[in-house]
């Protein structure tokens, strides 16, 4: 692991464990976590060995969020120029999320201690996110003069709707991993970080399980349907299935079935 990595990428058969590892700076979003996001995500849509990924992080808190020390330097000049720079470097910085949400691959967030702000535009562009009893969470660009630009505003509604999103997003108040709950952001609260990872590798393993190819499309007809509507959705699920329903993993399932066993998926 170099100095200046913000990231390390553990593989346990077919799960990718990503592990923030920048504890000493509460795993703060500086400009070369987002750079390492986005190759990583690329490297796991393109790797047929993952079929999983749980993000994960090590030290008090899963990220405070943005660096702003770094991001200040991205503030200097005042001319149309700059201007037109600073919105292609924002730009660039949410295409590190995009690369979550657009990674075939379920994408777990376990979540420990505080997510702060950029954390929680990380989150809303996984598919599955889970907590720790300790866990803190705050949209928190409202409170220091931002408008949140790398994912939240455009995402989190889906996920927990429009009256706790819009509470939130405006107030920048932290919020528990029971409100999490609650409100649906996250799927289920575990006693402490140890139990949060066991139940988020328990998770990804049975998700690992299934067929890939099925799984990865599931995740494609989801974020299809959700971004273009209920009749674009079915017709699209429809084409989706009439040219992969003919797979050896389907073979594999009704033979598995039929012989009492557990099926063995190989992505074909």
């Amino acid at each position: 692991m170099s100095e200046d990595q913000t990231m390390v990428v553990e593989m346990d058969g077919h799960i990718a464990w990503l592990n923030l590892c920048r504890p000493e700076r509460r795993n703060a979003m500086g400009m070369v976590f987002f750079k390492e996001l986005t190759e990583n995500f690329r490297r796991f849509d393109d790797d047929p060995n993952v079929r999983v990924v749980v993000i994960r992080a090590r030290g008090k808190s899963f990220t405070a969020g943005l660096d702003l020390m770094e991001a200040g330097a991205m503030l200097g000049g005042k001319g149309a120029d700059d201007r037109d720079i600073l919105r292609n470097k924002i730009l660039e910085l949410q295409e590190s999320n995009n690369a979550v949400e657009r990674c075939r691959k379920p994408v777990i967030a376990a979540v420990h201690g505080h997510c702060i702000g950029g954390g929680v535009d990380l989150l809303s562009a996984c598919d599955i996110r889970m907590a720790s009893t300790d866990a803190m969470f705050s949209i928190r660009e409202t409170r220091i003069a931002i408008i949140a630009d790398l994912g939240t505003l455009q995402r989190l509604p889906h996920i927990i709707g429009q009256g706790w999103f819009r509470e939130l997003a405006l107030t920048g108040r932290d919020f528990t991993a029971a409100e999490a709950l609650r409100m649906g952001f996250v799927t289920r609260v575990c006693e402490d970080r140890d139990a949060l990872f066991d139940a988020a590798g328990d998770l990804a393993r049975e998700i690992a399980g299934l067929a890939p190819l099925t799984v990865q499309g599931v995740k494609d007809v989801i974020n299809h349907s959700r971004d273009n509507g209920v009749y674009p959705g079915l017709a699209y699920v429809a084409q989706k299935n009439a040219a992969a329903l003919a797979s050896e993993d389907l073979v594999e399932a009704v033979t598995a079935f039929m012989e009492k066993r557990d099926p063995v998926f190989h992505g074909r």
